[in-house]
């Protein structure tokens, strides 16, 4: 039976950057739990980038947040409005 090896996303080296970014925050703002949020979503299925997978839930860790705590909290950001700045205005990041 053949081996399966581990992909390499398309996202990761832009992902990549907004993990380290993320590991360093104590006290995370609405974007930095979006952020999270979307990267756990993009990442939970993928069959590679283990690292990233760890980092992610090495940050819920440090935050001292569950996914289930995480993704309501982060329904509640994006019901109040936009998260986003106008310079990601036309990029859609959730592939």
């Amino acid at each position: 039976m053949a081996e399966i090896k581990d992909q390499r996303h398309p996202q990761y080296t832009k992902d990549r950057q907004i993990l380290n970014e993320l590991l360093t925050q104590n006290t995370p703002n609405n974007r930095e739990f979006a952020d999270l949020a979307r990267l756990i979503v993009r990442y939970q299925d993928f069959m590679g980038a283990r690292d990233i997978q760890a980092d992610l839930l090495q940050v819920l860790t440090n935050w001292q947040i569950n996914e289930e705590e995480l993704f309501a909290k982060t329904r509640a950001i994006h019901a109040i409005g936009k998260v986003y700045m106008a310079q990601d205005e036309g990029q859609d990041d959730w592939a």
